[in-house]
């Protein structure tokens, strides 16, 4: 079957020929003129990943994100004119997953949506795992504070396993690009630190002091028991 993307964009001559760049590769594509619209498609339409544009009429790109998470976990791409703005960490705490700059090739923003699709590389142990009042199953998908089930995004959820997996060793950003991201050679630390941020909100009694993800100065983040 092929992969579904809701495309949220106002400009009409970029979302046609965007379209017709992505059906070309295989992909299924939805549109979307408005977050407020995307809203409403998103209850109706199945979809594998969503692009927003952030310059919205109305709505916005970031509260678009910020609605569309209170109901999904679905991969959220942003799409922003400068990657050297405020524009990119805004996106990011507003619940996106990744971002684009324009002008983009319709291949990178294909690599973008393949990384954020792949399944989280745990394979060797897939037990449950306790820290505090933290239960995470990985098998499951499934993550419990205090017994209430907290809701990650599939980013976040790769980017705990990960933790989880060092066992007590710190992991360096660039390493965390490399296996939450799949960016190999390059990437924006920046993703890694607004999700990071984003994680510690749903998993620390106290984000602002974190007891479990903890930030190794220098070095990168590690997760302690």
């Amino acid at each position: 079957m092929a992969v579904t993307i809701l495309m949220v964009e106002d400009d009409t001559n970029i979302r046609s020929s965007l379209r017709m760049a992505l059906e070309e590769e295989g992909y299924a594509v939805v549109e979307a003129g408005s977050g407020e619209e995307a809203l409403d498609l998103i209850q109706e339409r199945h979809a594998d990943v969503i692009t927003v544009d952030i310059m919205l009429p109305g709505m916005d790109g970031f509260e678009t994100c910020r609605n569309l998470r209170r109901s999904t976990a679905i991969p959220i791409i942003v799409v922003t004119a400068r990657a050297d703005t405020h524009d990119v960490v805004a996106g990011l705490e507003a619940g996106a997953d990744d971002y684009v700059t324009k002008p983009f090739e319709a291949k990178e923003l294909t690599a973008r949506m393949r990384a954020l699709l792949r399944r989280s590389r745990i394979q060797e142990d897939r037990s449950e795992r306790c820290f505090g009042d933290v239960v995470v199953r990985p098998e499951e998908g499934l993550v419990t504070k205090a017994g209430e089930e907290v809701h990650l995004t599939t980013t976040e959820f790769r980017l705990l396993c990960e933790l989880i997996e060092a066992d007590g060793k710190v992991l360096p950003r660039e390493r965390l690009l490399e296996r939450v991201w799949d960016y190999e050679f390059f990437g924006d630390t920046r993703l890694v630190d607004v999700h990071i941020r984003r994680l510690r909100t749903k998993i620390e009694d106290d984000p602002a002091s974190p007891v479990h993800v903890q930030t190794v100065r220098g070095m990168g983040y590690k997760l302690v028991s």
